[in-house]
Parts: structure tokens; sequence; C-alpha cells
């Protein structure tokens, strides 16, 4: 049997025939798809320590080029982690959130699948509102706004902090709410309060000490960041949030489709008319 590679020495990711040279298949995608088999065969779990680059040359009889591709695209794919000086482990699983294109709620979004959201109210209280977020409710600088501010937990592991600001009109329904274990959009709908339609990005950013800390994941981590404006039936802005996600845990879906002028362009150029 060939020398094993994980680090507690039991088990072993394949051998120096696995890579077939005469296959028109690349060898850092042989070797991307050995490491996935295997880690299933084997039952590995998030966090379970992989070989390095020098083990798997050795192992497999390859390059260390063909090594850092097969490695980048699985890092890419969300099936491994590495961490400088650390070294590789099979990754967490991201979870796929369509909160970009919907006005769905992350509260919403996890217990349709079956999870647990809990909330550690860190701040909910009025404040004035600032330049920015008096532009994006479309009030006067200084007017008060509720501030909710929020580190969600997704089945116990932290999941994003967000900032959530509400004009008075909205903020006061909800003032003294407990929303530790309870969603503010169907808080709000009991007012008769929702939002029907908003203006939302994404953006990739990096946390800063206080941001790595409560997310647990380390200050200059990958961090998503989710800003989100609603309007109610009268258009008129009832809510504005700042919400940042842990880039290891989660991941943005957008759906797609395609607009009449799209297809109409598209048609156009498959009969060659334009």
């Amino acid at each position: 049997m060939n020398a094993p590679l994980l680090a507690d020495e039991r088990t072993t990711l394949g051998a120096v025939d696995d890579i077939d040279r005469h296959s028109p298949q690349p060898m850092y995608h042989q070797l991307k798809q050995h490491i996935i088999e295997h880690i299933a065969t084997l039952g590995l779990k998030p966090g379970d320590v992989l070989p390095g680059e020098h083990r798997l040359c050795a192992q497999f009889g390859v390059s260390r080029t063909v090594v850092r591709q097969a490695l980048l695209q699985l890092e890419h794919q969300g099936i491994i982690d590495r961490v400088k000086g650390k070294g590789t482990f099979v990754a967490h699983p991201k979870t796929p959130e369509s909160l970009v294109h919907t006005l769905t709620g992350l509260y919403e979004e996890v217990t349709a699948r079956g999870g647990r959201v809990r909330s550690e109210v860190r701040t909910q209280a009025f404040v004035p509102a600032d330049d920015d977020i008096a532009t994006a409710l479309q009030l006067l600088p200084g007017d008060p706004v509720l501030m909710i501010e929020r580190l969600r937990f997704v089945d116990g592991e932290p999941w994003s902090w967000t900032t959530t600001y509400l004009p008075e009109r909205v903020g006061v329904l909800v003032e003294h709410a407990d929303l530790r274990d309870q969603s503010l959009y169907a808080l709000l709908a009991t007012y008769d309060v929702r939002a029907v339609r908003g203006v939302r990005s994404a953006e990739a950013s990096s946390a800063d000490a206080e941001q790595g800390a409560l997310l647990r994941v380390g200050e200059g981590k990958a961090l998503l960041v989710l800003r989100s404006v609603g309007f109610d039936v009268d258009d008129h802005p009832m809510e504005y949030f700042i919400a940042y996600h842990r880039g290891d845990r989660s991941r943005f879906e957008f759906q797609l489709t395609a607009t009449p002028s799209d297809l109409s362009t598209a048609s156009l150029r498959h009969t060659g008319l334009d």
C-alpha cells in the first residue's frame, strides 16, 4: 500500500498509477477528481486535514504546477480551504443564498431550507441619520432612525453582521420588539408594512479587526457585503441595511432571465440578419 497522506496516517488519496499520462484529460483535472472522490469515499468532514503540495507531488508523481492547478480549482469550487502556514483542509460547504435578487430576508431564506436563525441584538435604538442613511431613506441628515445591529447565527454559527435602519414611522412599530428569534420582515408584516421592491448590491470586502472577531474568521478574511434599500407599496423607503456575510460560508446566487430584446437580438444573429 502506498504511504498515507492524511495527517493521522490512516488513509491514502491515491497512487502514481492513478494518473493516466495518455488520457486526453489534463493531469490536474485527474488529480482534482481523485481528491474529490476520496474525500467522499473516506467520509472526510469539514476541517479534516488534506495533504499539501509536496506530498501530492510525491504521491502522484506530478509537478508542483499540476498540483497547484488542481488545488486552485478545488479552492474556487469551495471544496477545500488553504490556510497559509497551516495547510489544506476540507472546506465547510458554502450555502447558496438568493438574498441579492429577492426581497427575502436571511431568516426566511434559512428557515425555508430547514435551518435555524438566531440573532444577538447588539443595538436597538433611535439614532440621528448620517448623510448616507438619510440619502438611502430619503430623509434629512439628523432625522431619527431606528438602528438595529444584529450578529446573526445560522445553526449556531456566526453568519452575518447586519445593521438595519428604519425611518421613524416604521421604527416606532418595532422599537421594543424581541428580535432574537424572529423575522423582522414577518413582524413588520403584522403591521401591514411590506417591501414590494428594492435595490440591492453585493461586493467583496476584507474583514477588519472588529468584523473578523465577531464573525470568528479573523482580520483580513473575505466577506460578502450586501446593501439594500426596501420600498413599501407607496414607494417610500422603509428599510436600509448593510450586512457583512462570511465569505467562507455563503455564496449569493442570481436568477437570470433573458429579456424580449435579448431574445430578438439572438434570433437576428442566428438568422444572420444583423
